[in-house]
């Protein structure tokens, strides 16, 4: 997986995606940063939201000034590699989780999504690799009879569409491990083979990280903030949990498979070097029969078989092609060779 590098654009429209204005579940307008206190001023019932990508020191204390974020959120949103977590400051959360997005060539790229959640207003913070929540924002926006509560139902959108986009990535990974195992029993050894799998298990302990701690962070909004999210959402932030779950559980599976791949694959390493040893002890045990009765014949002795018998050659010859015919079907019997 690459890692979240910040790149910050150019402009502040490159960092404002979005800044709308929510009354009674539905859209009033798009908003100037400077109007959002105006519109908050009103005790209308109304919610903002703004979607920010790669945003600058400068951009985060403007939206810190309009509305009143704590300035240990603040910092945090503009460094990012924060790990998943979720941080209440007074009537207002600060959640962080990790995304991830694939690309065409196949790498998984990390990003970061940082939330301020407050009974009035949602911001979205992204950094690094990570689709555009407009997707999520159109689906809240479909569901007014939910949205209407509060800005509640944005910050499952923005969950649920995070964690949805964890399953292709999944779905890849497994693709990729059983691409892996039909190499891992092939007749050669690669050493390729060895190095995809490190990669792999590396990039799902990467994902795992990412994902297991979004089982608490959903865990604390279902359960410690009914100012924020209401009975009525409840159920769609356990429905994300479950996805969280799923993931999680398939993330893990896979790495116990990678963990028995990579053990089977030394395993018939050293086995296939067994075998390879096996055949060079049998060959040897051929060839040393001959190479003593030759050692014998080759010490100029005056006295020596050959020298006597009219066919001492051509009988120690057979002799030794039986003993090594026979030797060799022994070997070949025991699969020595």
């Amino acid at each position: 997986m690459s890692p979240v590098i910040p790149v910050h654009p150019q402009t502040r429209a490159d960092m404002v995606r979005s800044c709308i204005h929510y009354l009674d579940g539905r859209k009033v307008a798009d908003l100037e940063l400077d109007a959002i206190s105006d519109v908050l001023a009103v005790d209308d019932g109304s919610f903002v939201w703004v979607g920010l990508y790669e945003p600058d020191e400068e951009l985060l204390h403007k939206l810190q000034e309009e509305f009143s974020l704590h300035p240990l959120a603040v910092e945090d949103a503009l460094k990012a590699h924060q790990r998943p977590k979720i941080e209440p400051y007074g009537d207002a959360l600060f959640i962080v989780m990790h995304t991830a997005q694939a690309s065409a060539n196949c790498d998984i790229g990390v990003g970061e999504t940082h939330v301020f959640f407050g009974p009035r207003y949602l911001i979205t913070v992204r950094h690094g690799a990570s689709l555009p929540y407009a997707a999520a924002r159109e689906r809240a926006e479909q569901n007014p009879e939910l949205f209407r509560l509060g800005p509640g139902y944005g910050p499952y959108a923005v969950l649920d569409y995070a964690v949805d986009n964890y399953f292709p990535i999944v779905e890849q990974y497994r693709q990729e491990l059983e691409t892996i195992e039909a190499d891992i029993f092939d007749q050669h050894f690669k050493r390729d083979t060895i190095r995809r799998l490190y990669d792999l298990k590396r990039d799902l302990t990467t994902l795992r990280l990412a994902v297991s701690p979004l089982n608490d962070v959903l865990a604390q909004l279902t359960r410690f903030y009914p100012h924020l999210v209401r009975d009525e959402l409840q159920v769609y932030f356990r429905d994300v949990q479950d996805h969280v779950a799923r993931v999680a559980e398939a993330t893990d599976t896979m790495r116990e498979m990678l963990t028995a791949a990579m053990s089977v694959n030394l395993s018939l390493v050293a086995a296939e070097q067994g075998e390879v040893v096996k055949r060079l002890a049998g060959w040897a045990a051929l060839l040393a029969v001959p190479t003593l009765v030759a050692s014998w014949y080759g010490m100029n002795f005056d006295f020596m078989p050959e020298t006597k018998a009219r066919f001492g050659y051509p009988i120690l010859v057979g002799g030794l092609v039986i003993a090594v015919l026979v030797l060799y079907r022994v070997l070949k019997k025991a699969r020595w060779l």
